[in-house]
Parts: C-alpha cells; structure tokens; sequence
C-alpha cells in the first residue's frame, strides 16, 4: 500500500500519541484485569458497568445493552450486558465494528502471579484475561483515540463491541446484538493476536451424549443395565473416527484437520451401584470446506450404532452448540491488506493472512454479511500467550504495536484521502 506524504505525516502522528499515551493505556488494561469475569459463573454485567462508567467519564455515549435475566440464566450465565460505543463522523463513509469481549474462563491453579493483579514483569503484563481480550478493549479504545486527536477529517463511524459471551459460543454477545438489528457495520475486526490477520476458522458442534441404562445393585449386574459400559462403546467409536480426520485436510492456511474429543464424563452414584446413566459431552471441530448439517447427521448416526442392540440401553443425543466456521467475504481483502501493510511498517516483517483452528465471534458478524477478520494485540501463537492457562499475560510490546497497527487501519478507512 503505498503512502503519500500527507498519510505518512497522519500515520507518524497515529504513532506518537499512541505511544504519548501508553502509560495510560496500560493502567487501563490493568483496571480490566481486576474486575473478574469468569465463565462460568458468567456474572459479567459488573465488568461492563465499569467499562461504560469509565467511558463515560471520556465524554463518550455508551449504549448498554441487557440480555433479560430469564434469558441469560436459561442460558447458564448470571449476567451480561453488551456496551455499544458509535463514534460518527460524517454519513458517506463506512462503518467499522471493533469488537472484544470480556467474558473468560476461570483462571485454574498453577499461576505464579495473582490472576486479577495486572502485575508487569519482564514486559509483560500478567492476568486472566490480559491477552484475550482484555487487551483489546485497550487496543481498539486507544487506536480510536489516536485517530479522533489527529485531527484529521473523518467520514463515516467507528463502532466498539464490547461483548460477554464468547466463552459460551457469543450468541447472547455479538449475535444477540446482531440478530435484534442493534448494530449492522460494513466492516468488521475481532479480537486477535499481533502477528497474523486471520481470515477463517473452524467451526464447532458440541453435543450432550446420555446414555440411559438401569441402575442396580454391584453384587448382581446383571440385573440392571450397565450405562457405562455402553458408553464405552461410544467412547471408543469417537475415539476410533477422531484418528480417521487426521486424513481429511483443509485448504486454507493454517487449518489442518477437523478433531473431536470428549471433553467431559458425568455418571453413577456411587462405587458399589452398577451405573444407570453416564453424560458424555463432546466436541467436534469443523474446517470451513465441511458442511455442519452433514457432520451433525454422521456423528448421531454413529453413536446411535455404537450402542444399537444392546438390551435396555438407550441414548439421547442434545445439540449444545453449532458455532459455523469463518469464511472469508468479499470486502476482508480490504481490511487484512491494510493491517499487513500497518503491522510491516511497525513490527518490521510480514505477517501472514492465514486461518486458525480456534472458533470465535468473528463468525457471527460473518454470518450476517460482514467481511471480518481478527486482529489485535497479542503473540504468534495462543499456547505462547498461555490464554485458558497459568500465567496468561501480553507483551508490553505487542499491545502498544497492535494499537498502531489498528490506528492506521482507521486511519485508511475513515481519514479523508489517507488511501
């Protein structure tokens, strides 16, 4: 993407207040950390309040948007509320949704550092959530301030997602908000890492698997039916046919293969008791390239023939969640060449535009026509930024580059002649 002069003024400019205001940006990522959103419980409307408060307190408009009580408690979730932030400036231009969300898992044990302190050492600032995606409301909210104290003329609007409901599948998150017509963006960015644009990613069925036996005394096992033992049955079958994807690959870079696992065994009262019922809830990953409604019709046919003629044994198998994958729409091209060209300038390499194996709610902005990609602060690989583990934590690096790289974008999209 070539630069004029007046655009490598702006973006040198980007830069500088990004970089005047890092401190700043830091205490802010910080503050996010110590509030807990752990999912479950899924008590998240607190964070929010906070979150809006604070901008609030910028002089920004910040419209909170709660999911009902029924709803979300129907949901397995306590409590969310999605903020929606629009910063208009001018109607002929387009308009780019950032979105980041604030639920995440519960820290676990093993950490070495507080998991809500926010503490810096060696660069890196440690807690649940600094890396996904705490970081990025700090990302997005800094590369729209830079932007609006440029002083550049702007057309067209930014509008900040931030959403509570990833770890559930996002469906009360940015597809509640999306579905009730509350937000229809031209563009769309989601939370991600430094140093790739992702593209596409897989999709994800998960099921609830009961296996329905009868319960009877351990002495006479006979006289009941052992649900275990035929979920057994089913576990080597999903096991069996897990090793099979191995060989059905996908085409896009940086997907391999889809996977399936079970992920979670509940059943049997007690040691002595013959089990008359066993939960088993999987999960099974899906490429792009490969159709949900035909993956769904294989998986409930094959765990029905695992157990098929076994006397009083049953199964019911419960869909719990189809997330679709990401598939790249026309208009993304636009979005991922700006934020290579950004992300070479200030990180000095390439970086790919590739897909990933994860599923997140860049596909629910996907799904109703919106080019989306991910990109945000953040390192080359999850397992390095140990998100979902001990010690999560993000550069101090990355977070202040990712913030120059989103600035640019912005600037390329919404600044008068910047492109």
């Amino acid at each position: 993407m070539p630069r004029s002069a007046s655009s490598s003024a702006l973006y040198a400019a980007l830069n500088a207040w990004v970089d005047d205001h890092f401190d700043e940006q830091v205490a802010l990522l910080q503050r996010l950390v110590a509030v807990p959103t752990d999912t479950p419980p899924g008590d998240n409307a607190p964070h929010a309040e906070i979150v809006a408060a604070l901008l609030e307190s910028w002089g920004w408009e910040v419209e909170r948007h709660a999911v009902p009580e029924a709803e979300v408690q129907a949901y397995g979730m306590r409590s969310i509320t999605n903020l929606i932030v629009r910063r208009r400036y001018g109607a002929d231009g387009p308009v780019l949704a950032l979105n980041a969300h604030g639920d995440v898992v519960p820290p676990g044990d093993g950490w070495s550092r507080d998991p809500y302190g926010g503490e810096i050492a060696d660069g890196r600032l440690y807690g649940r959530a600094s890396a996904v995606s705490k970081s990025d409301f700090t990302t997005y909210l800094h590369a729209v301030r830079a932007l609006e104290a440029s002083g550049a003329p702007l057309r067209g609007a930014v509008e900040l997602h931030f959403t509570y409901d990833e770890e559930f599948g996002g469906l009360k998150g940015p597809g509640w908000l999306l579905e009730r017509g509350l937000t229809k963006p031209d563009f769309a960015v989601c939370a991600g890492f430094s140093y790739a644009v992702v593209t596409a990613h897989n999709g994800c069925l998960q099921f609830e698997l009961i296996v329905n036996g009868q319960a009877t005394h351990g002495s006479a096992p006979k006289t009941g039916h052992d649900a275990l033992r035929a979920a057994s049955r089913i576990l080597d079958e999903i096991y069996r046919r897990a090793d099979a994807l191995d060989g059905i690959e996908s085409g896009i870079a940086g997907i391999t293969h889809p996977t399936m696992i079970v992920g979670r065994i509940d059943g049997g009262t007690n040691t002595n008791v013959v089990p008359g019922r066993v939960v088993l809830k999987m999960d099974r990953r899906l490429i792009p390239e490969e159709d949900p409604a035909a993956v769904e019709a294989e998986v409930r046919a094959f765990v029905s023939a695992a157990v098929d003629g076994l006397p009083g044994i049953s199964v019911d198998i419960r869909r719990i969640l189809l997330a679709r994958a990401l598939r790249p729409l026309p208009g993304h091209e636009k979005l991922a060449a700006s934020l290579q060209a950004h992300a070479r300038a200030v990180f000095g390499e390439d970086i790919p535009a590739v897909g990933t194996p994860l599923y997140a709610d860049a596909r629910l902005y996907a799904e109703h026509g919106v080019p989306t990609v991910m990109y945000g602060a953040g390192p080359r690989t999850v397992m390095e930024s140990r998100a979902k583990q001990a010690d999560e934590h993000v550069m101090l690096e990355d977070l202040r580059g990712a913030t120059r790289v989103v600035a640019g974008l912005l600037a390329d999209f919404l600044a008068r002649g910047a492109a």
